[in-house]
């Protein structure tokens, strides 16, 4: 009678608890991914529609790794309608994109968002990303991709979101009061 080894890493290096064979067999995930896609607006803003379609491209391109790490994912799209929600989700620029509750950009940058004035009439800031040392208006997948592998990775998942309560930008304040759409 030959010893069976587990094809996964102990529990304590990261592998799965399933005290049976693992192989072949369906896993449970022992690590969970929760992003969050916060936006103020999918229908008129270029920026927050093309981030959520970057979004959703990058997850079903780690999907497979995330499942081969036994991981799992969440996804939340947060449609952010008021000054009060924003300040209530610590929401400083949109759009955001947050992997168990960090910004995949900590650094905020902003330029003139001309779909967003148009929905409000006002000139309205929206988030620039900076990626390899040049500036986007939709964050590129590589980007995305990497911030999800970076927490795939990373010995510290943290599971539970912890906003912090800032104060509403200026920019955000003037959507909110003037971006009052049908």
């Amino acid at each position: 009678m030959s010893d069976h080894k587990s094809c996964c890493p102990p529990v304590d290096k990261g592998g799965c608890s399933n005290t049976g064979s693992c192989c072949g067999s369906s896993r449970t995930a022992h690590k969970e991914i929760v992003v969050d896609f916060l936006y103020i607006d999918l229908s008129v803003c270029d920026r927050c529609k093309g981030t959520g379609e970057a979004l959703s491209e990058a997850i079903e391109d780690v999907r497979k790794i995330l499942e081969a790490a036994g991981c799992s994912i969440i996804v939340n799209y947060v449609h952010v309608q008021t000054e009060e929600q924003a300040e209530e989700l610590g929401f400083t620029s949109s759009p955001t994109i947050r992997i168990n509750g960090q910004d995949i950009q900590m650094d905020i940058k902003e330029t003139l968002c001309e779909s967003c004035g148009d929905l409000c009439g006002d000139d309205i800031d929206c988030r620039v990303w900076v990626y390899g040392g040049k500036e986007y208006t939709i964050p590129p997948k590589p980007m995305i991709v990497n911030a999800i592998l970076g927490y795939i990775y990373s010995s510290d998942l943290v599971t539970e979101i912890n906003y912090t309560t800032k104060s509403v930008p200026e920019n955000l304040r003037k959507f909110f009061a003037r971006g009052k759409v049908k």
